[in-house]
């Protein structure tokens, strides 16, 4: 179906799977510049972490340090590839020279047969091609900032001088394609743009973008660890651009229904792809969506470790990499107790949800409301997610069902575009286990009513 379900079969992070522990891996994304930013979000949940670093006068990461870094995080995985993850603040303004110098010490520490991937999040207003032609030489993954059409992006993305960004990062968007990097696109949808959900996925459809991620903003303005609220409100508990839980429901919605019936197999989705990874049994390959999280820590600039990019706050400060090995503070009791409660602190009416498999409370940041019995550590984002959930499951289990037979996950398409096959669910995967053969002319065994092989034996 996708990048996803390429490596559904490959290590996973750490965690039991049918009573086989798995090799040790873990994620640790990187913030070699800190929060610099050339660019003032008015969203931005990063840009006032440098207060936490008051000894810094530099936020560069040094050569040193980085040297450390790239040789521990290689040194503690035990699965065949690792992943670098370079972020910020705006990564692109250490220059280019700094990212040559990155590559050249993990090829310096990378054994044998293990297999490097490198991705950088950008805001793309810094490319050029000389940018572009070091990613592609490197196969880096790009990820783009970028929040739809113009009028939608630029709500909330202006630079420091308060200028408008689309077309810096279309610019950038272009570079990218004329050098053939490998990119995708992360859209935040804020309270605007998720009002106008085909726009946006249709704008990325039209630009020939494949691989979306779309990330909803909550932007919570109690500190973390407050208490649940009944009911998250304006001004009060989330800001004016954080979406309305049915707003994000009714947006992931919208585009899935054009997604599954015109683009699957075309363009990937982030969300739909975990969901079906979940369908599976494979998991959801999203911290957000697995029962558990900790497995994908935070490296500021200064060596510092962080539960998660979400948590850079000093009481989930975890340690330093020049006083000990990123492998020793990934099991920090702090951390394994952190990643666990994710599971342990959902409330009663979460572990009675149908969904529950899909969805697994989502992020434990976003948990900031009280259940209708009162009971606290209610995501924000719950009735959304019900929603998406509940609508999308006959499609993706059909889906699934398809994949385990062998079939194309795409037939879908045809389903749906078929005489009645709009606005219902379709129906069962055939089940052909110990069966005769079905002719390419007989009724097929799914009960469409048409000849199967204009149906299931495409």
């Amino acid at each position: 179906m996708s990048r996803l379900t390429e490596q559904l079969d490959m290590a996973g992070n750490g965690a039991t799977l049918r009573g086989r522990e798995q090799p040790r891996s873990f994620h640790t994304m990187v913030k070699p510049i800190g929060a610099t930013c050339n660019l003032s979000c008015t969203y931005c949940f990063y840009s006032d972490k440098g207060k936490y670093f008051p000894e810094s006068t530099s936020f560069r990461m040094d050569e040193g340090l980085l040297e450390a870094f790239v040789h521990q995080y290689i040194a503690s995985q035990q699965v065949p590839e690792v992943t670098f993850a370079w972020q910020g603040g705006e990564p692109t303004l250490l220059g280019v020279n700094f990212f040559r110098r990155a590559i050249e010490l993990q090829r310096k520490w990378l054994p044998e047969g293990m297999r490097l991937i490198n991705t950088l999040q950008t805001n793309g207003t810094l490319l050029d091609d000389e940018w572009c032609a070091f990613l592609k030489e490197n196969d880096f993954l790009v990820g783009l900032s970028l929040d739809g059409p113009e009028g939608l992006h630029d709500r909330y993305r202006r630079d420091r001088q308060g200028r408008l960004t689309f077309q810096p990062v279309m610019r950038g968007l272009e570079l990218l394609k004329k050098h053939g990097v490998e990119h995708n696109v992360l859209c935040v949808v804020h309270r605007h743009n998720s009002r106008h959900p085909l726009d946006v996925y249709r704008f990325f459809k039209e630009r020939e973008v494949k691989f979306i991620q779309f990330i909803p903003l909550v932007e919570r303005l109690s500190p973390l660890g407050a208490p649940c609220v009944a009911r998250a409100t304006v001004g009060k508990d989330v800001s004016g651009a954080t979406v309305l839980p049915d707003d994000y429901g009714r947006f992931l919605c919208a585009v899935y229904d054009e997604w599954v019936k015109f683009d699957v197999g075309r363009i990937y989705v982030q969300i739909f792809e975990s969901a079906f990874s979940s369908l599976l049994g494979k998991g959801a390959g999203l911290c957000l969506f697995e029962p558990t999280c900790g497995r994908a820590m935070a490296l500021e600039h200064n060596g510092d470790v962080y539960s998660c990019d979400h948590f850079v706050f000093p009481e989930y400060r975890l340690g330093n990499i020049l006083d000990e090995s990123l492998s020793e503070i990934a099991q920090n009791p702090f951390q394994l107790n952190f990643g666990a409660d994710k599971r342990k602190t959902l409330p009663s009416a979460c572990l009675r949800c149908p969904v529950l498999s899909l969805c697994n409370g989502e992020c434990p940041k976003n948990r900031l409301l009280l259940t209708s019995d009162g009971e606290g550590g209610l995501n924000y984002l719950c009735a959304g997610l019900r929603t998406f959930f509940t609508h999308a499951l006959p499609t993706l289990d059909w889906m699934a069902q398809a994949y385990n037979s062998g079939r194309p996950p795409a037939q879908i398409m045809q389903r749906l575009q078929s005489p009645g096959g709009a606005g219902g669910s379709p129906p069962p995967a055939p089940k052909t286990a110990g069966r005769k053969p079905v002719g390419r002319n007989s009724p097929c065994p799914c009960g469409s009513g048409n000849k199967y092989k204009r149906c299931c034996g495409i």
